[in-house]
């Protein structure tokens, strides 16, 4: 099994996949055409990416791949479509960077009630200003609205509450009863949960039905002179929306994500928020900390080595939810190597597509059945073949169950 990172892990990983007997080529900074000649020169048989983008040329370019991790929560940079249709596991690695991301959110939630930044900024300058940077509202008794309430979002409202803030929050899977255990106040809308909230922070996963979701509906809620806060992705947020919003409503913003980031680690940057005087911008660093590299790690060998094994894939975001099939042909069968060549033979002669399939071995090891899913209902006569196969004991077809 050849491994390619090509982002930087913990130095944990490269080490440990050895370990599992893997040929490891750690060449982290590989993105673009060079990512691109790398797997068609390497062939790997997975890919391990942080931000680095995957495209549809990068999975034509490796025939080989099998499996893509992506070692952090979001799959927005890999061609999840490209990948589905040639049969590549992506996965990813959800809630372990969830304490770093609500740390960063937590101390930028300080700084805009604060003015950390600028206090550092004016102390650097040479200037004492006492007077200015004293009016300070406090966030003891606030009310900080939660749009998200994944890992990240909970981690949020756990460190909130400790500073004594009262939590509302939305989410599409959170209900009653779950948020009574987080001891927040579930609304029914985003926009319910910011009306009148101090401050607001998101932590939605980047989607079709999110892209721009936080937008004049949400800033037009919010009450003058609040807080907004952006540790998820940069394309959930409306920017020309929240620009508005700055100006005509003077809300204070701590931005840790822009819709057009460089794709590199350094480079230039002309975002026309960043130099509004209300933003505190932060370089999309919400993750980066040794404790959530080393928790990611973790996973990426937890995911390489379940594959490695033949087990089920963890956290596989490509899988079909539902198939075509309509029909399940049920084989009780001898444990013989062949048989179930044959049975799929005579599926294969029959024309039938096999959607799924699964052969469940009883104790001693002397037989099994075999369920397997199929597009359409199999003629009486290839049943029947099947019953008189070689070492099949009974054979039987019937609706799907859904």
């Amino acid at each position: 099994m050849r491994v390619l990172l090509a982002d930087k892990l913990a130095p944990l990983v490269a080490g440990r996949l050895q370990d599992l007997g893997a040929e490891v080529h750690n060449e982290p900074g590989l993105d673009g055409d060079a990512l691109t000649a790398r797997l068609a020169e390497l062939d790997p048989t997975v890919l391990v990416v942080r931000s680095t983008k995957v495209t549809e040329a990068d999975l034509k370019a490796a025939r080989s791949l099998a499996l893509i991790v992506r070692a952090g929560a979001g799959v927005n940079t890999i061609a999840l479509a490209a990948a589905s249709a040639r049969g590549v596991y992506v996965t990813n690695c959800p809630g372990k960077n969830a304490c770093a991301v609500a740390e960063l959110t937590i101390g930028h939630l300080v700084n805009l009630d604060r003015r950390i930044a600028d206090n550092v900024a004016s102390l650097r300058d040479h200037r004492w200003d006492k007077k200015t940077f004293s009016v300070a509202r406090g966030l003891h008794g606030r009310a900080l609205a939660i749009l998200g309430m994944g890992a990240i979002g909970r981690e949020v409202a756990h460190r909130a509450q400790a500073l004594g803030m009262r939590v509302r929050a939305w989410s599409r899977s959170l209900d009653e009863a779950t948020a009574r255990a987080l001891g927040v106040e579930r609304c029914d809308t985003p926009e319910a949960a910011v009306e009148g909230a101090d401050a607001v922070t998101v932590h939605l996963a980047l989607t079709p039905e999110t892209r721009g979701r936080i937008g004049e509906s949400i800033f037009g809620a919010m009450k003058p002179g609040a807080y907004f806060i952006n540790t998820s992705r940069g394309e959930v947020v409306d920017h020309e929306a929240l620009a508005r919003a700055l100006d005509q409503k003077d809300l204070r913003a701590g931005l840790d994500v822009f819709a057009d980031e460089p794709t590199g680690s350094a480079g230039e940057f002309a975002d026309a928020l960043v130099d509004h005087p209300n933003v505190y911008g932060t370089h999309h660093i919400g993750a980066s900390t040794q404790e959530a590299t080393d928790a990611v790690g973790e996973e990426v060998l937890h995911i390489v080595d379940a594959y490695a094994r033949g087990a089920l894939i963890p956290n596989c975001v490509n899988l079909a939810e539902g198939t075509e099939a309509t029909h399940t042909l049920v084989v009780r069968h001898e444990d013989h190597v062949g048989v179930l060549a044959g049975v799929l033979s005579i599926l294969r002669e029959a024309g039938m597509n096999v959607q799924d399939m699964q052969n469940i071995l009883f104790s001693g090891g002397d037989a099994a059945i075999a369920r397997i899913d199929l597009v359409g209902e199999p003629s009486p006569e290839a049943v029947s073949l099947i019953k008189r196969a070689a070492h099949v004991f009974d054979a039987s077809i019937g609706p799907k169950a859904r």
